[in-house]
């Protein structure tokens, strides 16, 4: 039988297979390119094409495809077959270098916010070779960017690259002023922590709002969610079991790094981790686990759900950006070592990031920003929608000491004492978790934990690792001319953390009055919705820093601006128009039908016993005849709005107005369905309940 060690990778192009197949010279100036950014010769692209091929195929491959990340949210592909006609009327297997570096799709198709009309069509992709392809069913895939003609980037790997190439860069002029000059690079690397939901898909197919919107627009409370704890790192049932060890052997194949699954809080609700890659082919993998995922949870008769908050009343899902940079070297530049006290290159690059998430805490918000993520920010099981950092208390208190010049007295390390004999005894952490942070230092990286479980991680990297990169910068300009580097150091060092205290905040997030300090004492933001932070992405400031390293165009931040909120004007609108056609078409009706029969049993009581007196049947009817004018005149208050909101005029605009009209209209029509739910009779209401749909996986 075949161990992980025998197959983990098997569908991968990557090192071990080009060491194998390529020659030492074109291999050379492969890893040149990839670890270097030197430019990529044609000869060495046909003859990684040529050997790429070959592989491919002798693994089954019959197609190939430029697969890649538009700002849809979800992966593109072509497939093009490798098959060209051969003289004898036969075929023969063909893949040129032209073909790997270069496909053309349509660029008039996808989201460009402007960047590209209708009528002008052409696109480019451009293979990225510091992402391995890899096969996936009969058809080798090419992680690769996308353009427009004009050279606009239309996707996220695009951004993401330009991000880490700022970053190297600023980093790189850090190393060197401590006197490292063997570094070659520096590389932000990530770990997401992927949380899901399973369902069954007999649930699914009975709720047209899960089918259109992936979340449920009504559903009463169950008399059983997540109160008991019970579900957390419980006893995995079989059927999840067997899913989870299917996704495991299709994403180890894929050399997608996965290592941790266990139950999440919510009934239904799942977690996944892997081990930590460099960031853009984290990216790559991420994206590949969403959607090998959903097609492993149909082979069992599943949907994985991975909206941001699916069920209300019950924990939402999000994603746990794992976030660090180390070196070629393999030097992790945010590990605090032995003595962070002492550790003044350590130090430097941590004010680096407090700075950075001070400055920029509005893109930090923006990156996450999504209509599904807004109904789960400052819920209890994701942080608030207030940006700020969690250091724990040994950093907390080296900076404290550093900004008020007094000696660090340090942290003493305890043991842990569990009061039996047999079990191990280990030193406690100098700094508990934070998990209402929403940007939190946990050892020797910073867990950013406001992303949605839906979201490509690609947008939070960019902003941070842009805005990183910028603190790098207005620090390495400011040392490489100081006459007395150590003085420099330590004063830039105090003067951070005496600018940016406000963002460092080690309590509870969750708590009211935390929010309040942050908004009205210490100036923090508070953009509760994405029609509240995305028009700030052309604020100056933010325009300025991104255009300034490279990592967009002032075109590009405007397309994305307006993509971004067409896409949360679209998906509202969408979610709305499914909650009207549920109300009006089957849940007044059930409602409707169950009173008349009601009607009809308190007449035939009376008629038996001549009673005056209501009866339960009449009481009742006369609830659900309220409720279902209620539910008509709201059905109907929720159409007008969204009538109304085409005339905004602008997407800016039409957001404020969904925003401010048609949520509120959405919330106060769910009331009405859900009271009405839970006076019908099961055998009359239309849809599965919450208490089937979250208890139905065994």
């Amino acid at each position: 039988m075949a161990t992980v060690t025998d197959y983990f990778g098997s569908m991968v192009f990557d090192d071990r297979v080009m060491r194998a197949t390529l020659t030492a010279e074109v291999y050379g100036s492969l890893k040149k390119t990839i670890d270097e950014g030197a430019a990529l010769d044609i000869k060495v692209a046909n003859a990684v094409a040529s050997a790429m091929k070959d592989w491919a195929v002798s693994k089954g491959a019959t197609h190939f495809t430029h697969w890649f990340q538009p700002l849809t949210g979800i992966t593109a592909e072509k497939h093009d077959s490798f098959i060209s006609p051969s003289p004898d009327g036969g075929v023969i297997m063909e893949f040129s270098g032209k073909e790997l570096i270069k496909g053309e799709p349509d660029a008039s198709s996808f989201p460009s916010g402007g960047l590209r009309a209708t009528f002008e069509a052409r696109g480019y992709t451009a293979w990225d070779p510091t992402s391995y392809a890899f096969i996936k069913g009969k058809t080798l895939c090419i992680p690769t960017a996308f353009c427009s003609y004009g050279g606009h980037a239309l996707d996220k790997k695009t951004p993401l690259l330009r991000s880490m190439e700022a970053l190297n860069k600023q980093a790189l002029r850090i190393l060197r002023l401590f006197g490292n000059d063997e570094v070659k690079y520096v590389r932000s690397s990530v770990g997401p922590e992927q949380e899901y939901f399973l369902i069954t898909k007999e649930m699914y197919d009975a709720r047209p709002d899960l089918k259109y919107c992936g979340r449920t627009l009504i559903g009463a409370k169950p008399p059983k969610g997540q109160e008991m704890d019970d579900h957390y790192f419980g006893v995995i049932k079989p059927r999840v079991a067997a899913f989870m060890e299917e996704l495991n052997d299709e994403l180890w194949k894929l050399g997608v790094l996965v290592k941790t699954e266990h139950n999440e809080v919510a009934p239904a609700q799942h977690e996944l981790a892997p081990i930590y890659s460099t960031t853009n082919v984290a990216t790559d993998h991420n994206q590949l686990t969403m959607e090998i995922m959903q097609k492993v949870a149909a082979r069992h008769g599943l949907v994985c759900l991975l909206h941001e908050k699916p069920f209300a009343g019950v924990n939402g899902s999000g994603k746990h950006n794992n976030w660090s940079i180390a070196t070629d070297r393999g030097q992790n530049l945010l590990s605090p070592g032995e003595t962070p006290y002492e550790n003044a290159q350590f130090l430097l690059f941590l004010c680096a990031v407090i700075k950075a998430v001070d400055d920029y805490q509005d893109l930090l918000r923006i990156s996450v920003a999504t209509a599904g993520n807004d109904h789960r920010l400052g819920a209890n099981e994701a942080p608030p929608a207030v940006v700020s950092m969690f250091l724990g208390d040994e950093l907390d208190g080296i900076l404290s000491a550093i900004e008020n010049d007094a000696p660090y007295q340090g942290v003493k390390k305890e043991q842990m004492k569990l009061g039996v004999h047999v079990l191990p005894r280990f030193n406690r952490d100098t700094t508990d978790r934070n998990r209402t942070s929403p940007f939190a230092f946990t050892g020797n990286k910073f867990e950013f934990r406001m992303l949605g479980s839906s979201n490509s991680i690609a947008c939070a990297n960019i902003m941070l690792n842009s805005a990183v990169a910028e603190s790098l910068k207005i620090y390495a300009d400011r040392l490489e001319g100081a006459e007395d580097f150590e003085s420099a150091l330590h004063e830039m060092i105090k003067k951070t953390i005496k600018d940016h205290r406000r963002i460092i905040f080690n309590g509870n997030g969750y708590d009211d009055a935390w929010i309040r300090e942050a908004t009205e004492v210490r100036g923090l933001l508070n953009y509760r919705t994405t029609a509240d932070c995305m028009p700030h992405l052309l604020d100056k400031k933010n325009v300025d820093m991104l255009t300034s390293h490279g990592v967009f165009t002032v075109e590009e931040l405007r397309s994305r601006r307006d993509i971004m909120l067409e896409n949360y004007c679209k998906t509202v609108k969408i979610e709305a128009n499914t909650l009207v056609d549920m109300a009006r078409s089957s849940v007044a009706p059930a409602v409707e039908k169950y009173s008349a029969d009601l009607a009809r049993n308190a007449e035939a009581k009376r008629a038996l016993d001549g009673s005056l007196a209501l009866s339960y049947e009449t009481r009742l009817v006369r609830k659900l005849s309220s409720l279902t004018d209620s539910i008509a005149d709201r059905t109907a208050a929720l159409e007008d709005a969204l009538i109304a909101v085409h005339d905004a005029g602008n997407v800016v605009e039409e957001s404020k107005a969904i925003r401010d009209s048609i949520l509120p209209k959405m919330c106060e029509l769910r009331v009405a369905c859900d009271e009405a739910e839970t006076l019908t009779d099961r055998s009359y209401w239309p849809y599965p309940t919450y208490a089937d749909i979250l208890f139905s996986v065994r």
